[in-house]
């Protein structure tokens, strides 16, 4: 028989990074989860990325309290904006530009980013990518 679900909790952790405190420890906490066992097991499972990125994770748990967890890739937003150099966008994008990404390093966060993305190929993905740069203030060559 297969275990129930009872809850989905989904957060964004730095990667390598997972500790008790917030917002782990209480999130995990509610829902009875043992939070030492997954933050050694998040840390394992993201070593080989960059330490400090933020990392989407979507964690199930079960009604014997155990749980499974999908880590996704770092939002485009933090991707875009370490390519461009930025702390963060725009605050009226349309109007004022505050930075400028070329198309290689829109290939490159496409890449990155292409197993959570729904584009049919690599020049939509590009594009979907592009649009999220264009959202935030930034200039896009190349596209």
């Amino acid at each position: 028989m297969a275990k129930k679900i009872t809850a989905y909790i989904k957060l964004q952790v730095k990667a390598a990074q997972a500790n008790p405190s917030p917002p782990v420890g209480p999130a995990l906490g509610q829902h009875g989860v043992n939070i030492m066992e997954f933050c050694k097991a998040f840390n394992a499972r993201t070593q080989g990325l960059e330490p400090g990125l933020p990392t989407p994770v979507i964690i199930t748990v079960y009604s014997d309290r155990s749980f499974t967890f999908e880590t996704k890739s770092t939002p485009a937003s933090v991707l875009l904006k370490k390519a461009a150099g930025l702390t963060s966008g725009s605050a009226r994008p349309n109007t004022v530009k505050v930075g400028t990404v070329t198309r290689a390093q829109l290939e490159e966060i496409a890449k990155t980013k292409n197993a959570d993305l729904t584009a049919a190929d690599m020049e939509a993905a590009v594009r979907t990518i592009a649009g999220s740069a264009r959202s935030m203030g930034l200039n896009v060559e190349g596209v």
